[in-house]
């Protein structure tokens, strides 16, 4: 793998206490420097992640996904990182699956995964995916079969470039889009991933947000840059 010491784990948790030193303790196996931001948990997230070996981050209040993977990821290049590896913390994603991200990382800008298709994947998941890939190729010309799967690297010269605004969930789409407009280099892998019964992810509500951002990315702020503001 590349200098593992510049590269770091970056895993935003809500209320995981059941998960993240599970998930801490395999991502150490890879990696060194493992960064997890507690989200306004009230639970022992905190603790569990710590007593597990890694850096915790707190925010007091919860403030989304999107927020905790930019607290994390600056704090981490702050750092002296030159790539990232961003997962989820519950266990939907399998730490092993690390070096094959940072294997990309030679030759890529950034690195997505995508989910293989399965009984287990919700159908609303399935369906979501299929219809926001869809939009995500007619306006980036950012082909992916699986945009909104969480598990994903980057290199510092990359993240310069996809920084995202958004809080929520809808930062993962933020973050292609941004990479399309700055055509980025990017590849993406296959990943297995479990679905729990209390599976936590994009809704419904949330998918029909990503879609009016991401036209609004592609418009709006286009169109704000033209006037000036």
């Amino acid at each position: 793998m590349k200098d593992i010491k510049k590269i770091y784990a970056i895993i935003p948790a809500h209320n995981e206490e059941k998960n993240i030193a599970a998930i801490v303790k395999k991502a150490r196996k890879h990696i060194d420097n493992i960064i997890v931001v507690d989200d306004g948990s009230k639970d022992k997230t905190k603790e569990l992640a710590e007593k597990a070996g890694a850096i915790v981050l707190t925010h007091i209040v919860n403030l989304g996904k999107g927020a905790a993977l930019k607290t994390g990821c600056d704090f981490a290049f702050e750092k002296g990182a030159e790539y990232i590896v961003a997962l989820d913390a519950d266990a939907q994603h399998n730490p092993d699956d690390i070096p094959r991200f940072v294997e990309k990382l030679k030759k890529y800008d950034i690195v997505f995964s995508y989910r293989k298709a399965s009984s287990q994947m919700p159908f609303v998941l399935r369906f979501g995916n299929w219809f926001i890939s869809n939009i995500v190729s007619l306006l980036y010309g950012v082909r992916l079969n699986d945009t909104q799967s969480g598990f994903r690297a980057f290199s510092n010269l990359a993240y310069n470039k996809i920084r995202w605004n958004a809080l929520d969930y809808s930062m993962e789409s933020e973050i292609i889009s941004r990479a399309g407009k700055q055509r980025l280099k990017y590849v993406q892998i296959p990943i297995q991933t479990i679905y729990s019964d209390k599976y936590k992810g994009t809704t419904i509500i949330d998918g029909v947000k990503i879609v009016l951002n991401m036209f609004w990315w592609k418009f709006g702020y286009e169109k704000d840059r033209l006037q000036g503001k």
